[in-house]
């Protein structure tokens, strides 16, 4: 690439952009044509954040509340990460703008502090590599305030609360944090409060957890269309495919695909998605796409390359199976949390004990032994909305060791994983895993499968592959 000779570096710019002389950023402000000043409908969901954010205010009254987007983050150099703002962010105001910060006032004035569009009198907007012509344009205020349905200020006015003592939602802009008075404690009760506040999720939660679910079915199935490409090249050619649907149907993938292919299904969180796939192997995909509303799906089969389970990849596949009808059992307002946990891994410890790799199941289950827990290695259920591993800031009293209630959405997920390595395995099932993953929505009567279009018994999910295949 070549370069013109660079300028002095200012705020906005790189080492490498060139020379602005005076006649071009004249030029450049002249000969634009009008904005559009139309305004955009009220999004369907501005009643309900606005709703959201008067029970924010409600909990702490009187106080000053400050819950900001976030900001870029470098990826190398000067390229950034795709933005994507804060989940307690997006829940209560729903703007994509960086840098944006959501103030409560004492008296309950909700306003969203953010950065205006920038008009062409001024030259920034084509030499800041913030400015439209790099990234686009951004919406004017009176937009933002017609589509959010929430009073808008300029960014820079929030310099006007400097010194105000105040509750913050930290770890998202240390630019914010430094203009306000903070208590350590206050600050970690407003991130608890948003988490368990989340924890419940409406019914247009829900649609948009639906949404990104059956996006994420059509995800899988172009990943088996395409398993045949996969052999031919990698585990990548099944994260690009899926995600390609992910962004023609939603924002994007909702966390790092796992594409684990024979052995690499027995490392959990498998990303780096470049080992071989190969006929008569499993390949486990643990995949979510992110809707257009930000909320993620987070599903998981286990499938046999070639679209046929061998019989022991069979054998171990069905207890997997079993141990997760188990826990859907235990799926019912009132429930324990833990209980599908439980419910699954008692399936499992005896599946192990059939398979001889314990002496006894009632043994290896007490809460003092857990040996079981070698080969299942991790927990069956987690919140599901916003994040992947949504409302990870409730106490455990309202979340791990509390109990299952209407509106509830958690995955069900348990799995069994033989190491390559581990020598208490029968030889022929060293390097096989298998988890099932489903997203679940508690209801009044029990749950519903929101994932429940992808087959998950051994029959189904090889009938389910020759149709693609």
């Amino acid at each position: 690439m070549t370069d013109e000779t660079p300028q002095e570096k200012v705020d906005g710019t790189a080492s490498h952009d060139p020379k602005h002389p005076a006649k071009l950023l004249e030029f450049m402000s002249t000969g634009w044509a009008d904005r559009d000043a139309s305004l955009p409908a009220e999004a369907e969901a501005a009643p309900l954040r606005q709703a959201r954010r008067e029970r924010l205010a409600a909990a702490y009254p009187g106080e000053v509340l400050v819950v900001p987007s976030g900001g870029f983050k470098v990826r190398a150099n000067d390229t950034d990460y795709p933005f994507r703002p804060g989940s307690d962010f997006t829940w209560l105001v729903g703007s994509r703008e960086p840098d944006a910060v959501l103030v409560i006032g004492a008296d309950g004035e909700q306003v969203l502090y953010q950065s205006p569009s920038w008009d062409r009198m001024t030259p920034a907007f084509f030499t800041d590599r913030n400015g439209e012509l790099w990234v686009g344009p951004r919406p004017s205020l009176d937009a933002v305030t017609a589509e959010l349905g929430i009073t808008t200020r300029p960014l820079e006015e929030l310099e006007k609360l400097q010194g105000s003592t105040v509750r913050l939602l930290r770890g998202y802009d240390a630019r914010v944090a430094g203009l306000f008075e903070l208590v350590e404690a206050a600050d970690r009760e407003l991130a608890t409060w948003l988490a368990e506040a989340r924890l419940v999720k409406d019914d247009w939660e829900v649609a948009q957890l639906q949404l990104a679910v059956d996006a994420t079915v059509l995800g899988f199935e172009d990943v088996v269309r395409a398993l045949p490409s996969a052999v031919a090249t990698s585990e990548r050619w099944a994260e690009g495919v899926f995600g390609l649907r992910a962004r023609v149907e939603g924002n994007d993938v909702g966390y790092g695909s796992i594409c684990a292919a024979g052995a690499h299904a027995c490392t959990l969180h498998w990303t780096d998605n470049d080992g071989a796939v190969r006929p008569g192997e499993l390949i486990l995909l643990d995949m979510g796409v992110e809707g257009r509303e930000l909320y993620t799906a987070d599903v998981t089969r286990t499938l046999p390359v070639n679209g046929t389970f061998s019989a022991r990849q069979r054998q171990v596949y069905d207890l997997v199976y079993r141990s997760q009808e188990a826990a859907l059992a235990e799926c019912k307002p009132g429930a324990p949390f833990l209980a599908p946990h439980k419910a699954a891994m008692k399936v499992l410890a005896q599946g192990l004990e059939a398979l001889g790799i314990v002496e006894s199941a009632e043994e290896v289950l007490d809460e003092e032994d857990k040996r079981y827990s070698r080969w299942t290695l991790h927990g069956v259920s987690h919140m599901l909305g916003l994040d992947v591993h949504d409302c990870a800031l409730a106490r455990n009293d309202n979340y791990r060791d509390g109990t299952l209630q209407v509106g509830y959405v958690l995955t069900v997920e348990p799995g069994l994983y033989f190491q390559p390595d581990d020598l208490l395995v029968p030889e022929d099932l060293r390097g096989v895993g298998v988890r099932i993953e489903d997203d679940i929505l508690i209801t009044a009567d029990g749950y519903v499968n929101l994932s429940a279009a992808l087959p998950r018994d051994p029959d189904g999910v090889e009938a389910w592959m020759a149709s693609l295949l």
